[in-house]
């Protein structure tokens, strides 16, 4: 039978169908890594902060031949029109590779790194135009290319073309190449291409979100044909999985709509990070004048009726902050009237901006007055980070209406007026001497190695926090071994790189706050970085007071408790906070826990409280690599109560990486690294790089969901 005749079937079954789609087609992931047909790309990418999980069995095998194998392939949607993905390619799991060699038998086990970027700037009605690059940068590149693509969608059709050079022996992506993508329907997809040395063609089914609980969309896919020679077989196929990698992502949320009078003057001063103007919308009478002298007789005692009538909804908005699950609580109020509210927020473990976004919503639940306004502070161990202003009615127009509020935003302490009368004794749900157990896991793994395409130990980690008092805490880290792959247990290969039972790290921890945005944190006791070491670590960060900039000097002392051995590490840093775009840039150099000297850069692109990173660093070796960032808890924890409380890790990462500038890829293992612990300056206090005014400016819209969602 003729290998066309699947072809003219599949075609003449889907030209059967009575329902066609009228939009433009998906974005599919080819076999090779990138968004495109079965080995062409297109010129379309994932979206920004869409990831794809992806396997196939069709191996190109060093450039030769198409056999059956294993790919693995993960990519990312980074930013507007930019793509990446890593691959693992391999014609088996588990062989050890020196002994297959040994035996004359060649094998393939390759990590690579891909990335596309879609060119800004064109007009949507003309085309879309892309340049990308395979197995870029790394050591031994066996499957190195770069092309340029032009794509234009019409009705349900896609038509793709470019030019490529790569190093294929066989010619495949190495010259001109095209392909028609053909989605008559929403859940199926036909391709033909051709990929400068074969013509292929393949049949996508899409799985409807629907079934799958609106978790992701997954896709199969059948390359059933190709003219090539050079292929042992002529059916290969592959799966997807695709979803946002968070629901948090800020194009989720409604978008906020600009104050008549004052959201020209607001853009600007919330790009300076400086406090914003209050709205013209807010009430002019006795709120837009604050100063008792200035006001008659009936307005005081209009005043005096108020202040009265405030003392029930101050009690209450008190009594929901405690049963939000706040710590510290304190709430007091004026004869202006000016609301001040002060808490710490120990349930939305992921982004303080959620508490912040529920406790400006109660207030404006709660005070009814139209003339009040509010200060509400924002500490954690009775350190102030944030403190936010503004008027009642103003933030209440901003949750009813979605209209951006008039907040006045600065970092630390802010001056409360005087004339403030607390409510209750003192601050209600103290966070001291409650023990805070977060659950994760720990990892440790290597990828597409001689001995096997992945091998890994995993553990349970427990981490205990004890605040004490302002500042200080002790925190306690064990874990248990979960489960080992063969080349991890004791006695095999990676027995050094291997997760171990018991205690990690035994620390007491002090923090302060300085004057001019200066923060510095002290952790003194026992660390297990392989051997038992009795360690010091102090950290100082100056930030900025947008919080767009931070700089940050880490020394560590460790002395080694068996023998008469010490080391020390010395790293100073910048980061600097693109908040408009949820990016954010990092640099640091000096000498690290191995005693190499280098610099380390890293970009990680953040989505809603995830992030996906490209880093990089030179030392005595180049590596280069890509991390995730995921939150292993939900939005809202548990509430801590006089026991305890149980969470989840709000910050898990993981990444792969590899040497780069070398001739061969040998592992490399802890270059460029510092010890870390659970407890630090940017994790426990400054909301990972995120607790600033530019930020909340940047994220209103979240600012007012947090609220609706958890009132």
């Amino acid at each position: 039978m003729s290998k066309l005749t699947p072809i003219l079937a599949s075609g003449l079954l889907t030209c059967s169908f009575i329902t066609v789609a009228q939009v433009s087609p998906k974005q599919y992931q080819n076999f090779a890594g990138f968004t495109g047909l079965v080995n062409t790309p297109s010129a379309d990418v994932l979206n920004v902060g869409e990831i794809d999980i992806g396997y196939n069995n069709q191996l190109d095998y060093r450039g030769t031949t198409f056999a059956d194998g294993y790919n693995y392939i993960f990519s990312a949607g980074l930013w507007q029109g930019l793509e990446v993905s890593g691959q693992i390619a391999a014609n088996t799991m588990h062989d050890d590779m020196f002994r297959t060699r040994a035996l004359g038998d060649s094998q393939v086990r390759d990590l690579s790194f891909n990335a596309k970027y879609q060119i800004p700037f064109i007009p949507e009605d003309w085309f879309d135009l892309a340049i990308g690059g395979k197995d870029i940068g790394g050591a031994a590149n066996q499957y190195e290319s770069y092309f340029a693509v032009v794509s234009k969608d019409w009705l349900d059709f896609r038509f793709s073309t470019g030019v490529s050079t790569s190093k294929n022996e066989i010619g495949m992506m190495d010259g001109v190449f095209a392909g028609i993508e053909w989605q008559p329907l929403d859940w199926f997809a036909l391709q033909v291409e051709h990929d400068a040395e074969a013509v292929n063609a393949a049949a996508r089914v899409t799985v409807p979100k629907a079934w799958l609980f609106d978790l992701g969309t997954l896709t199969l896919t059948s390359r059933f044909y190709s003219s090539t020679v050079h292929s042992d077989k002529d059916a290969y196929y592959g799966i997807n999985f695709s979803m946002p990698l968070s629901e948090q992502s800020r194009e989720d949320y409604q978008k906020i709509k600009p104050a008549p009078d004052n959201a020209e003057m607001l853009a600007r001063l919330s790009g300076q990070g400086v406090q914003s103007a209050k709205s013209d919308n807010a009430p002019t009478t006795r709120s837009n004048n604050l100063a008792p002298g200035t006001q008659n007789s009936e307005s005081r005692s209009i005043q005096e009726v108020n202040i009265s009538e405030l003392n029930t909804e101050i009690r209450a908005l008190k009594n929901a902050l405690v049963a939000d699950g706040f710590e510290n609580v304190q709430v007091g109020v004026n004869r202006e009237p000016v609301v001040v509210v002060k808490f710490e927020n120990p349930v939305f473990n992921r982004n303080d901006i959620d508490a912040i976004g529920v406790v400006l919503g109660r207030v404006a639940q709660y005070i009814s007055d139209e003339s009040a306004s509010f200060i509400v502070q924002l500490g954690k161990h009775d350190i102030p980070l944030l403190s936010l202003s503004g008027h009642v009615s103003n933030y209440r127009q901003f949750i009813t209406d979605g209209i951006s509020p008039g907040l006045t935003i600065r970092q630390g302490l802010i001056n409360v007026p005087g004339g403030v009368a607390w409510i209750g004794d003192g601050a209600a749900n103290s966070p001291y001497f409650k023990p805070r157990l977060t659950l994760g896991p720990a990892l440790s793994s290597t990828y597409a190695t001689e001995l096997g395409v992945y091998d890994f130990s995993l553990a349970l980690r427990a981490d205990l926090d004890i605040p004490v008092w302002r500042g200080a805490g002790f925190n306690i880290t064990a874990q248990t071994v979960v489960a080992d792959t063969e080349d991890f247990e004791a006695g095999e290969v990676f027995e050094a790189r291997r997760e171990r039972n018991g205690l990690e790290r035994a620390v007491f921890y002090q923090t302060f706050d300085l004057p001019f945005g200066f923060y510095n944190q002290t952790q003194i006791g026992l660390f297990r970085e392989f051997y038992e070491y009795t360690g010091l670590i102090n950290e100082t960060a100056w930030v900025s007071p947008s919080g767009r900039h931070k700089l940050y000097n880490t020394y560590g002392f460790f002395d080694y408790r068996d023998y008469n051995e010490d080391r020390d590490y010395h790293v100073m840093g910048y980061q600097y906070h693109w908040v408009e775009q949820d990016i954010s840039f990092h640099i640091s150099g000096g000498e690290f826990w191995r005693r190499d000297k280098g610099m380390k850069v890293e970009t990680k692109f953040w989505f809603g409280d995830s992030y996906v990173s490209v880093y990089a660093y030179d030392t005595d070796v180049e590596v280069a690599g890509i991390s995730f960032s995921i939150p292993l808890t939900p939005r809202k924890d548990m509430s801590v109560s006089k026991y305890g409380q149980v969470k989840g890790n709000q910050a898990w990462r993981h990444g792969v990486s590899t040497r780069i500038g070398d001739k061969h890829n040998a592992l490399v293992y802890k270059k460029g690294y510092v010890p870390e612990t659970s407890v630090s300056l940017d994790r426990t206090y400054l909301n990972q790089g995120r607790l600033s005014s530019s930020y909340v400016y940047a994220n209103l819209a979240r600012l007012r969901e947090a609220y609706l969602t958890y009132k």
